[in-house]
Order: structure tokens, then C-alpha cells, then sequence
């Protein structure tokens, strides 16, 4: 039994790659079988097979680390403290680590090639696991490529965009915003994903690998600056929903807090938990809130799977790969936790999710890892889609629906099944930011 052959055949198409080469019958050479030559040729055009640190480490790590690590470390630990927020962390881990001792134990049996969760199940247990399974993780796939352009075009919006009540505050806002220019940037940053993706694995993994380069040494700068950068006050944002009265009275609001730098009276004052209201949304935080929103962070874990088909040793990288993405997510974030718990006081961390950028020894470092991150993440979920697509095709488990799905290209990209899922992240796109902007002028009506 080989590493693809699968558990069960029952009503599923062959699992071994079908272009992969087959040796020849005993006693003949290769260059004696008719064809000798179109074979060669074929094995030539195989696409390259990722390794483990391309295939697994580094699409999970960034698909773990997104916004989150730049973002949400201060609202965890502002709200939650420092007890509450380790105590989350550790239910975080043992939860998705029992996801990744499941995968790693479907992964090692031999059943595996391209589709990845999807392939796993419906060999494990057949068909009519995996083809559910696999549909609506597809569409989670979709769905969350969708979201992560829809989160780097508002912090490219919020960050370079004019406001929208005309009143610029930083030479920096220059670009347009409004409905149909926000889905001009995203259908831009969709486009460059679809791109990548299309060209195949191996153009995807150097485009992953360069932007993991840029978020590990944000990430330096980010652990360097706790310790030179010298205690400052920092001006507060403004609520979201602050609207002063006509004589300028109305709800009070800090203003300024301290980086203290390293003071033991600042790690007291975070290790306990101090639920308030969050100041974008003015609704009352709670355990279950902020772990809700702190667990978005440890998710991601199946991004290395997805690429199953694309690795050189899959029942090898999987593994391995998955457990290292998630030990070191789980030492840089609790780092994190404690170095943000000993220098920057309460108010601070309640009142500026963004105060990573303050703090920084240059300020754009942090914007420009935010970007990376969350793109890289839009890529690997569009991939990933496009991957279970692609398998769910070659399965025939929905008749001639999916029959398109089926086509590659020479190098074995499946460009149809990314062309689909490319175009189902736009609908997504367009519908979600609908419903923003449409909420948005019967609030303003």
C-alpha cells in the first residue's frame, strides 16, 4: 500500500494521482514502452512538490497569526488581564490541538492527496462524511478569503482614506473612500490573490514566504520596541460613536494614556480582569465576548492540510508541520500577553487595539505587517478552496455540477476550481459590503 492509497474505494474515484508515473512492466526499459518518450515529457511537466516548511509552516503560521497578533493582543489582555488571558490561550490550544491530533492521525494512515480535510474524511469514513464536510468547507474557505480582503481594504480605508465627514486629520489620507471605491480595492486585492493562485502552488508558497519574511521581522520589531522604546503618553482614538451635543457637552472620554516601560506596578494593575465596554462597538465585554473574539486568532490550523496535494511527503509535513505552526503561535502569543501586561497601563490597552503601532520603534511597521498578514491569509483560504473544490470534482460525488471543476492545467493546477471559488469571494465581497454600507445610511437617516 502506497501513501495515497486510500481506505475506501466505495463510489470514489481513484486516489492515486493519475499523473503520476507508473513503472513499466517487468523486463522491459522505459525507453522500450510505445510512448517512452510522451511519458518522459509528461513527468517533466510534474508540477514541484512543496516541502514542509513552504507547504505547512509557513501558510499556517500566517494563516494563525492574521490581524490578531498585531490587533487583538491588547483587547484580550485589557479586558481579560493576564490570568484570564493565559487561562483562554490554554482552552484555545487544547481545543484545536485535539483537531490537530485528529488530523495528524487521518493524515499518517496513507490516505492522502489533493483536497485536504476533505479527502481525509471521506476516505476515513466515506463519501457521505466527506462530501458534506467537504462542501461547507469549502464554502468556510470562500467565505473567510472573503473576509480577510474585507478586513485589509477597511484598514487600508481607515488608514489612507479620506473620511467621510471630509475632515482630514494626516497628510497620509488621500485616497477616495465610499461603497463602490471599497469594492474597487477589494476586487484589486482579490485580483492579485486570484494571480498568485493561478500561476500554482509552487509561485504561492515564494509569494507566502516572502510576506512570512516581512511579519517575522515586524514581529522583531514589535518585541525589541518593549524594551527601547522609553515610556510616552499616547492620544487616545476617538469613539466610534462619540457625537458631542451642539454646546459641547456629552460623554466624557480618556484622552491620553501611558507606555510605562517596565514597572511592576503596571503588571499588577493587568493581572486581574476588568471588563468594560469596547470603545468601537460601546457593548459590555465579557469572558465569553473576548475569548470569542481572541479564538479567531488560534484558528487556521488547516491551512497546511489544504495543500495536501501539493507536498512532497504529506503524511510526513502534515504533522509536523501543524504542531510546529502551533507551538510557536502559542509561545509568541502568551510572550506577547505578559510583555504587553508589564508596560502598558489598563486604560491604554482598553482604548487603543492599535497601540502596537505607537509603540513601535517606527510607527509604519506595524501597518505594513497588518497588510501582509491579512494577505496572505485571503490567499491561503482562496487556494485552500480551490484545492477541496478540485477534489470534491474529482470524487463525482454531485454528478456533472462540478464537472468543470475537474480541468488543470499542464503544471496540474486545478485553474478552473480557483476560478470558481475566485468569483464566489467576490459575491461574498459585494453582498457583505451591501449590507455595511446600507446599515450604515439608515443609521446616519
Amino acid at each position: 500500500m502506497t501513501e495515497r492509497t486510500p481506505l475506501l474505494h466505495y463510489r470514489l474515484s481513484t486516489s492515486v494521482n493519475e499523473s503520476e508515473p507508473r513503472g513499466p512492466p517487468a523486463g522491459r526499459a522505459p525507453e522500450q514502452l510505445p510512448g517512452g518518450s510522451r511519458r518522459r515529457s509528461a513527468q517533466q511537466r510534474q508540477p514541484k512538490k512543496l516541502s514542509i516548511f513552504f507547504g505547512v509552516v509557513v501558510p499556517t503560521l500566517l494563516s494563525m497569526f492574521s490581524v490578531v497578533l498585531f490587533l487583538r493582543i491588547g483587547f484580550v489582555v485589557g479586558h481579560a488581564g493576564l490570568y484570564q488571558a493565559i487561562a483562554m490561550f490554554l482552552v484555545a490550544y487544547f481545543i484545536i490541538c485535539m483537531t490537530v491530533l485528529s488530523v495528524c492521525a487521518i493524515s499518517t494512515n496513507g490516505a492522502l492527496d489533493a483536497g485536504g480535510a476533505y479527502y481525509m474524511i471521506s476516505r476515513a469514513l466515506g463519501p457521505e462524511f466527506g462530501g458534506s464536510i467537504g462542501i461547507m468547507f469549502f464554502l468556510a474557505n470562500v467565505c473567510g478569503s472573503a473576509l480577510y480582503v474585507l478586513g485589509l481594504v477597511e484598514a487600508i480605508v481607515t488608514t489612507f482614506g479620506v473620511p467621510e465627514d471630509g475632515i482630514v486629520t494626516s497628510s497620509y489620507q488621500v485616497l477616495p473612500s465610499g461603497y463602490w471605491w471599497s469594492l474597487l480595492y477589494a476586487t484589486g486585492i482579490a485580483l492579485l490573490c486570484l494571480l498568485v493562485c493561478m500561476v500554482g502552488a509552487h509561485i504561492y508558497a515564494k509569494a507566502t514566504f516572502l510576506i512570512f519574511m516581512v511579519v517575522m521581522f515586524v514581529l522583531g520589531t514589535i518585541l525589541i520596541s518593549f524594551f527601547a522604546v522609553r515610556p510616552r503618553t499616547i492620544v487616545l482614538p476617538r469613539p466610534s460613536s462619540f457625537n458631542p451635543t451642539p454646546n459641547g457637552t456629552g460623554p466624557t472620554f480618556p484622552t491620553t494614556a501611558n507606555f510605562t516601560g517596565f514597572k511592576l506596578d503596571t503588571l499588577l494593575g493587568n493581572l486581574g480582569a476588568g471588563y468594560t465596554e469596547d470603545y468601537t462597538t460601546q457593548t459590555m465585554m465579557n469572558f465569553a465576548t473576548v475569548f470569542a473574539v481572541m479564538f479567531n486568532g488560534c484558528t487556521g490550523i488547516m491551512a497546511g492540510s489544504n495543500m495536501s496535494g501539493d507536498l512532497k511527503n504529506p503524511s510526513y509535513s502534515i504533522p509536523r508541520g501543524t504542531i510546529t505552526a502551533v507551538i510557536f503561535t502559542f509561545i509568541i502569543y502568551n510572550l506577547l500577553s505578559v510583555l504587553v501586561a508589564c508596560t502598558c497601563d489598563r486604560v491604554l490597552l482598553q482604548r487603543d487595539y492599535g497601540f502596537l503601532r505607537d509603540i513601535n520603534i517606527w510607527y509604519p511597521f506595524v501597518i505594513i505587517g497588518v497588510y501582509s498578514s491579512t494577505l496572505s491569509a485571503a490567499m491561503s483560504n482562496l487556494i485552500g478552496a480551490s484545492r477541496i473544490l478540485y477534489a470534491l470534482a474529482r470524487d463525482d460525488l454531485f454528478g456533472k455540477v462540478l464537472s468543470p471543476a475537474k480541468k488543470t492545467s499542464h503544471s496540474g493546477n486545478p485553474w478552473v476550481s480557483v476560478l470558481i471559488s475566485w468569483f464566489l469571494v467576490q459575491v461574498c465581497e459585494i453582498n457583505r459590503m451591501q449590507t455595511d454600507y446600507g446599515e450604515g445610511i439608515q443609521a446616519l437617516a
